[in-house]
């Protein structure tokens, strides 16, 4: 668990400061560039509270992927509803929006906090937990174009959807690296076109 939740109004909003804080902090500057009392200072929050919420600095990195993982999804809530090919296209155009703003293309903050923690044996089976929750969503939607005869039989859903999770992750990082959209909008339509080559005429 992700520290102890908020049991008020006026807890709550101290909680998700620091949470907020600490997401901001540790996108920019990493887990290991991130203090507790930097956290604090950004956040507003004295000491007291935050080790009222959170017990030490792991259970706040973990609430902080809980928290990229809430806004991920939140830029493209497409993902919760995909019924047809169509949505899956649409879900595809709202990760490129995302990167295609004048602040883009935008570091996966999941990506950045593997890229640091992927070898921490305590942190990287919770960002696999937030990967596969993510990706959890594709798959079911994939399911559901199996059941409506869109997607063939034979057809593994998990598979696909790892697939890609796969591009996408790896578009988001070359894309990154090099200032280039084109990394991130290949890498979607290859995706695309790996899954609707599964697909039932």
């Amino acid at each position: 668990m992700s520290g102890q939740p908020a049991k008020t109004p006026r807890g709550r909003l101290t909680r998700d400061a620091i949470v907020d804080a600490a997401a901001e902090l540790m996108y920019v500057n990493g887990v290991a560039g991130t203090s507790v009392d930097k956290v604090l200072a950004a956040s507003g929050a004295g000491k007291s509270q935050m080790y009222h919420y959170f017990k030490n600095k792991d259970e706040l990195v973990e609430a902080v992927i809980a928290r990229f993982l809430e806004k991920i999804l939140g830029n493209q809530p497409t993902i919760f509803e995909l019924e047809d090919w169509a949505d899956f296209d649409q879900w595809a155009s709202e990760i490129l929006a995302v990167q295609t703003t004048p602040q883009g293309p935008i570091a996966c903050p999941l990506g950045n906090l593997t890229g640091e923690l992927g070898d921490d044996p305590k942190m990287a089976p919770l960002l696999d937990k937030a990967y596969r929750e993510w990706e959890s969503h594709l798959e079911r939607g994939l399911k559901t174009l199996r059941e409506r005869g869109k997607l063939a039989d034979d057809a593994d859903p998990g598979r696909l959807a790892q697939a890609a999770m796969a591009c996408v992750q790896g578009g988001l990082l070359m894309a990154n690296v090099r200032h280039d959209i084109t990394p991130i909008a290949d890498a979607l339509e290859i995706a695309l076109e790996h899954l609707k080559r599964h697909a039932r005429p």
